[in-house]
C-alpha cells in the first residue's frame, strides 16, 4: 500500500506536466500558423497582385445558383458566327481633339502651277493630311513690364507743382522677386503633380539657361503659399464645414526640423474631402501627430455624416455620425484568403464566404450607381440589408471558431467592432459604402511623398498642404491645373483677400472660371 500511495502523486504530477506541455504546443502551434500567416502574406504584397478584385472562380461562390438563376429566361440555342472586324476610323482625330492645331499648308507657287502635259493651268482637286503630334519644350523667357509715367509740360513750366499720372500696371505675384504667376506655377506642377524634387528643377532650368536655385523655388512656394493660397484654403474650409456629408483619411510624413521632435519622428498629413454631392473640395492639413483632437478641431464647426476606415480618432468629433468602410473589411478578408495555401484557396472557406457577403454588398451598389438618393436608399433597403442581417448571424456563429490573432480573426473582429458604423450607409442614399473617395484623393501626396520623402520644417509641410489642398481641388472639378493656377495666382495678387465674396469667385467649382481652363 505504502509503494502505491507514493506513485500516486507521480502520476498527478506527470499528468500536469503532459497538460502544460499540450497547452505549450497548442500555443507554440497557433504562434506557428500566425508567423505562417504573416509570411504568406509578406509575400503577397511584395509578389502578388495589388488588386484586390475576386476571381470570376470565386466571385459569389457559395450563392452562385441563387444568383445566376433565371427560370423566365429559355436556354440559348448554338449557332456559328463568322465576321471580319474591321479597323477602327478615327482614333488620332479622337485622341487629339482637345489639343490646339496648327495647320501647315504646302503649295505649288503660281509659276509651278503650269501642266507639264499640255502647259494649262492647274487646279486644286483635293488634299492630303498628315497629322503629327508637335511638343513645344518649356522655355525661360525674361519679361519687361513696363509702365510710362506722364506730367503736364505746361504744368512743368508755369505751376508750382506737376501733376503726375503713373499708369496702373498688375501687382506681382511676389513683390521684388522674379517670380511670375507662370513660373510658379509651372513649379507647383512640377513638384505636386509629377513628384519632381525642387533640386531636380534647378537642374532642368540650369540646362534652360537660368540659374535657379532651389532655395529661391522653395522662398517662391513658401511665399504664395502662406500669402495668397492660404487665404483661398480658409475660405474652402468654410465651404467644406458646410456639408453634412464628408469623408476623412490620413497618412505619414517625416518632418526633419520641429521644435522638441527628433528628426525621425513621424508626423501626419490629414485629409478631409466633400462627398458626391455638393462643391467638390479636398483639402490637406498638416499635424505633428495622429491624435483625434487634431480631427476634432478641424471640424468642431462640422454636424453630419463623417466617413471613415475605422480609426478611432474620429470617434471624439462629436456632432459627426462615423459612417464605416466596406472596402477596408473585404481588404481583411481578402488579406486571409491570400495566405491559404494556393491550392486551397479556390475551395469553399469561412474567408471566402467572409469576401462572398461584401462582394454581393458591393454588387448591389454597383446596380444602384447612377440611381437617385431616393431611389438609392430604398433599393438599399430592399437588398443590401438582408445580406447585412444574414451576414451578422453568420459572424455571431463563428467568432467562437476563430483564432483571435489570426487574419482570419482579425477581418471577423473588424466587422464585429464597426458594425454600427459599416451599417450606417443604409441611413442615407447618398452616403457611400466605403471610403475610397477619401483613399483616391490621399493617394497623389503618397506618391508625391515616395519622390521627395520628407519636409524640411513644419512651415513647409503647411505650405505643401495648403498647395496640395488647392491643386487637388482644382483636379476634382476637371480643371487645366496648371492653366488654373497661372490664373488664380495673377488674380489673388490683386484682389482683396479678405473679402469673402471676392475668394469665392476664385474657386475651382465658381461659374465666373474661364471655360479655356476646363478639361471637359
Amino acid at each position: 500500500m505504502k509503494n502505491i500511495q507514493n506513485a500516486d502523486p507521480e502520476k498527478e504530477q506527470l499528468h500536469n506536466e503532459i497538460g502544460i506541455l499540450q497547452q505549450q504546443v497548442s500555443e507554440l502551434s497557433a504562434k506557428l500558423k500566425w508567423y505562417e500567416e504573416q509570411n504568406r502574406l509578406n509575400q503577397a504584397k511584395l509578389f502578388g497582385k495589388a488588386s484586390e478584385q475576386t476571381p470570376p472562380e470565386q466571385l459569389n461562390f457559395f450563392n452562385e445558383v441563387e444568383i445566376e438563376a433565371k427560370a423566365e429566361q429559355p436556354e440559348p440555342t448554338m449557332e456559328e458566327i463568322t465576321y471580319r472586324r474591321k479597323k477602327r476610323e478615327g482614333q488620332k482625330e479622337e485622341l487629339l481633339k482637345d489639343l490646339p492645331v496648327e495647320i501647315i499648308e504646302y503649295r505649288l507657287s503660281e509659276e509651278e502651277q503650269v501642266c507639264s502635259c499640255c502647259g494649262g493651268a492647274l487646279h486644286e482637286m483635293s488634299t492630303e493630311v498628315r497629322t503629327e503630334v508637335k511638343i513645344i519644350p518649356a522655355q525661360a523667357i525674361a519679361v519687361k513690364h513696363v509702365r510710362y509715367v506722364y506730367g503736364c509740360r505746361d504744368c512743368e513750366k508755369n505751376n508750382i507743382e506737376t501733376p503726375i499720372i503713373t499708369t496702373k500696371m498688375p501687382s506681382p505675384v511676389i513683390p521684388k522677386s522674379l517670380a511670375s504667376a507662370s513660373a510658379v506655377s509651372y513649379v507647383i506642377e512640377q513638384k505636386f503633380m509629377q513628384g519632381v524634387p525642387l533640386y531636380r528643377q534647378e537642374q532642368q532650368f540650369e540646362r534652360l539657361g537660368l540659374a535657379l536655385s532651389r532655395q529661391t523655388m522653395s522662398n517662391w512656394l513658401l511665399s504664395v503659399s502662406n500669402r495668397l493660397l492660404r487665404p483661398l484654403y480658409e475660405r474652402m474650409r468654410e465651404h467644406l464645414l458646410e456639408q453634412d456629408i464628408l469623408h476623412a483619411d490620413e497618412t505619414t510624413l517625416q518632418v526633419l526640423k520641429e521644435d522638441g521632435r527628433a528628426a525621425t519622428s513621424t508626423s501626419y498629413m490629414w485629409m478631409y474631402r466633400t462627398g458626391r454631392e455638393g462643391p467638390a473640395i479636398v483639402l490637406y492639413d498638416y499635424q505633428t501627430t495622429r491624435a483625434g483632437k487634431h480631427a476634432e478641431q478641424f471640424l468642431k464647426d462640422f454636424s453630419g455624416w463623417l466617413h471613415a476606415d475605422g480609426y478611432a480618432g474620429y470617434h471624439v468629433v462629436k456632432k459627426a455620425t462615423l459612417v464605416g468602410c466596406w472596402a477596408h473589411a473585404r481588404r481583411n478578408f481578402a488579406e486571409a484568403l491570400s495566405v491559404l495555401p494556393v491550392e486551397t484557396r479556390n475551395q469553399p472557406s469561412v474567408a471566402l464566404e467572409g469576401m462572398n457577403f461584401c462582394n454581393q454588398l458591393f454588387a448591389i451598389e454597383r446596380e444602384f450607381a447612377d440611381a437617385t438618393p431616393a431611389d438609392r436608399f430604398e433599393g438599399r433597403l430592399q437588398k443590401s440589408k438582408p445580406v447585412l442581417d444574414s451576414m451578422a448571424a453568420w459572424l455571431k456563429q463563428i467568432k467562437p471558431k476563430i483564432l483571435p490573432k489570426s487574419l482570419l480573426g482579425k477581418a471577423v473582429q473588424y466587422c464585429f467592432n464597426q458594425w454600427d458604423y459599416l451599417t450606417n450607409f443604409l441611413e442615407d442614399g447618398r452616403l457611400e459604402i466605403d471610403n475610397n473617395r477619401s483613399e483616391r484623393a490621399i493617394k497623389p501626396f503618397v506618391i508625391g511623398r515616395k519622390n521627395w520623402m520628407f519636409c524640411a520644417s513644419s512651415r513647409g509641410a503647411t505650405a505643401s498642404a495648403t498647395i496640395y489642398s488647392i491643386v487637388e481641388t482644382a483636379k476634382e472639378n476637371d480643371l487645366n491645373v496648371t492653366s488654373y493656377l497661372n490664373w488664380l495666382l495673377d488674380k489673388l495678387a490683386n484682389v482683396d483677400l479678405k473679402d469673402p465674396e471676392a475668394l469665392d469667385q476664385l474657386m475651382p467649382w465658381a461659374g465666373v472660371v474661364p471655360e479655356c481652363l476646363r478639361l471637359n
